[in-house]
């Protein structure tokens, strides 16, 4: 969608976005800037399908944290330090979250703009130090013994209590919001894409969206189609990956193999929709690539028999006592949920009925969206039952696009130059949840800003919530049920 500046007043900018938030179903998508001279607030009205980009000049490099009064804001605020030297001043926990000791204090990869007062920022990062007779630190990380991506957890425990659980992130930090405002824009799909691999459906279609909306085109039916399949099959895939995770992590291997096994299922619809298991540069600005109707009996038989398989496979676990008992565990409150903006599975297990295919226009949705699959406990087994219950509604809707695929063309054309001064937004539920990517172009039609905002830049937060007074064993089974993204969040 486009969307127009709306100047808010930097004293007016907290109390304005509590009372958005406090209204009906409305959130708070992101803060960032577009060169280091303002903070933008991107503000989403679910009820409405629309959102709103507030921004307000700053004549300093340094602000009012908004995190003391919006918690959900502390993450890009540490970003924005990062990035734009831009320092929220009152910030309760500010430390750098990508560039840490290693890169040059005065380094600002993203402003473009002199900063008024020169200055330096010490990149130490330091650690919450939890004390007490008995209290003892465990450091994890960020190189791992399973073949995971990099980061550093600092556990302070009592016992095999953990207290207080603090992560490092940045260690695979690649600059691609940069790259994406230096490549042409016709290329910058495959970079977009690249922001998290086992999201590239999600992203690539994000992108689109926000490119296609800087030109106001509207799409071809058989484009938004195999879009909304495309998606749906990635969806499928993660989950039935991630729940045969959460086996693997409580012993049950029988149920781990074969939901790795079925996994084959869901690739091998995406192989035959896309071309490739992953369907990298599959969805572009203007559509998607062209797709032979004759693919379409190898989907239906892949699907049906992924139903037929899977089904005995999670029944057996979801009703396996001694997983119920595992799971029931590292629970998120329904209000924590919303103080600190969880998306995803991760809020619908604690009662939160949000799901961008409701709301947002992307591919079929929201008229082809499935109903919100919610569970109050907020725990790991309400994690994996959201997860499971999202697979048979992913199933559900493969089976019924792909008999309804309709002719005519995949693609439209695009005019060459990006159209100048105009800010648009692309809003996607990926499988983890709402994604967002924000673009700026300037006087000349080129990208000034890109802006992603992955999920799991919401839910970090939840992980340390969660293990908070449980055990050390619960760990790996809290972590794998949030199921986040590092690179996602290393941009």
């Amino acid at each position: 969608m486009r969307l127009s500046r709306i100047a808010v007043p930097m004293n007016q900018l907290v109390q304005n976005a509590k009372q958005w938030i406090d209204r009906n179903q409305r959130r708070f998508g992101m803060i960032t800037s577009i060169d280091g001279s303002q903070l933008v607030c991107v503000m989403l009205d679910p009820a409405n399908g629309t959102a709103e980009l507030w921004e307000t000049k700053l004549e300093r490099n340094s602000y009012k944290a908004i995190t003391n009064q919006l918690p959900q804001a502390h993450w890009n605020e540490r970003v924005l330090f990062d990035m734009f030297g831009i320092v929220p001043e009152g910030h309760p926990r500010l430390k750098h979250i990508l560039l840490h000791e290693q890169y040059d204090p005065s380094l600002f990869p993203l402003r473009r703009t002199a900063l008024p007062v020169q200055s330096q920022i010490d990149r130490k990062f330091n650690f919450l130090e939890v004390k007490g007779e008995g209290v003892y630190e465990i450091p994890v990380g960020p190189i791992h013994a399973g073949v995971i991506e990099p980061a550093h957890f600092r556990f302070s425990c009592l016992g095999e209590t953990i207290l207080n659980l603090e992560i490092k992130m940045g260690w695979v930090h690649r600059g691609v919001e940069k790259r994406l405002t230096e490549v042409p824009w016709r290329k910058a799909r495959y970079v977009a894409e690249a922001t998290a691999s086992d999201t590239a459906v999600a992203n690539a279609l994000a992108h689109a969206i926000a490119i296609e909306s800087l030109f106001g085109a509207e799409l071809p039916a058989r484009a938004e189609t195999l879009r909304t399949l495309a998606l749906e099959i990635e969806r499928l895939a993660m989950h039935a990956i991630d729940v045969g995770g959460m086996a693997n992590d409580v012993g049950f291997l029988g149920v781990f193999h074969n939901l790795s096994r079925l996994r084959g299922y869901a690739l091998g619809m995406a192989q035959a929709l896309s071309g490739n298991r992953f369907m990298r540069a599959f969805i572009m600005p203007g559509g998607t690539r062209e797709f032979d109707n004759a693919r379409t009996e190898k989907i239906k038989t892949l699907v049906k028999n992924m139903r037929e398989e899977i089904k005995p496979i999670l029944d057996v676990f979801e009703d396996n006592q001694t997983a119920k008992q595992r799971f029931s565990v590292a629970s998120v409150s329904k209000s924590l949920a919303t103080e600190f903006n969880l998306v995803g599975v991760s809020a619908r297990a604690c009662g939160i009925e949000y799901d961008c295919r409701r709301h947002f226009k992307h591919g079929l949705y929201p008229q082809m969206a499935p109903p919100i699959v919610v569970r109050a406990q907020g725990d790991i087994l309400a994690r994996t039952r959201v997860r499971v219950a999202e697979i048979y509604s992913s199933m559900n809707l493969i089976e019924k696009l792909i008999n309804e695929i309709p002719a005519g063309k995949t693609t439209i054309n695009l005019p060459d130059t990006l159209p100048a001064d105009e800010i648009s937004l692309g809003i996607v539920e990926a499988f983890r949840g709402e994604l967002l990517h924000l673009i700026v172009t300037d006087e000349d039609g080129n990208i000034a800003r890109y802006a992603i905002k992955d999920p799991s830049a919401n839910n970090w937060t939840a992980i340390s919530i969660a293990i908070r007074n449980n055990l050390i064993a619960d760990f790996p089974l809290a972590n794998k049920s949030l199921g986040l993204s590092y690179s996602g969040n290393d941009l």
